[in-house]
C-alpha cells in the first residue's frame, strides 16, 4: 500500500512541476522587448563612453591616448594620431546616440565594428567580454531599439509627411 500511494503522488508532483515551469516561462516571455533593448543599448554605451573619457584631457585627446595607439594598439593601416582622435570621437558620439535611441542601428553597428577591431587587433584574449558587448549590439542592429527610443517616433512622423 505504501508503495502504490507513493507512485500515485509522482504524476501529480511531476504535473505540478510542469505547470510551475510553464508559468515561470510564461512570466519570463512577458518581459517586454523594449526593456531588454534598453539594457542592450545602455550598458555597452556606458562601457564605450567610459573608455572615451579616459582618452581626454579637458577637451583634447590626451598624449597618453595617442601613445597607446602608437605603441600598444598598433592598428594596421591607420595613423595612430588619427586613430586616437577617431576612436575618442566615436566613443562619445555613438554611445549618446545609442542611449537616446537615435540612429540606434547605425550607432550599434559602429560600436560593433569597433568591438571587432578591439577584439582582433588590440585585446584578443578578452573575447568573453567582447562577446557580451557584441551580443547586445547585434540585438539592436537586428531588432531595433524598442519603443523607448527617438527612432520609434520617426517612422510616425515620416508616415504623416
Amino acid at each position: 500500500m505504501n508503495n502504490s500511494s507513493h507512485e500515485a503522488t509522482r504524476p501529480a508532483s511531476g504535473a505540478s512541476l510542469c505547470v510551475l515551469t510553464q508559468r515561470v516561462i510564461g512570466a519570463l516571455e512577458s518581459i517586454p522587448y523594449s526593456v531588454i533593448a534598453l539594457g542592450a543599448r545602455i550598458f555597452p554605451a556606458a562601457v564605450f563612453w567610459q573608455s572615451g573619457q579616459t582618452k581626454l584631457e579637458g577637451w583634447r585627446v590626451s598624449e597618453n591616448a595617442v601613445y597607446l595607439f602608437k605603441e600598444d594598439y598598433k592598428l594596421p593601416l591607420l595613423d595612430p594620431v588619427v586613430a586616437a582622435h577617431a576612436a575618442t570621437i566615436m566613443e562619445h558620439v555613438f554611445p549618446i546616440l545609442l542611449v537616446l535611441g537615435l540612429a540606434s542601428r547605425l550607432a550599434a553597428a559602429a560600436l560593433l565594428a569597433m568591438t571587432l577591431v578591439i577584439e582582433i587587433f588590440v585585446y584578443p584574449d578578452a573575447w568573453p567580454t567582447h562577446g557580451v558587448w557584441a551580443t547586445c549590439l547585434l540585438l539592436i542592429v537586428a531588432r531595433g531599439p524598442g519603443v523607448v527610443s527617438i527612432d520609434r517616433l520617426l517612422p510616425r512622423r515620416c508616415a504623416r509627411a
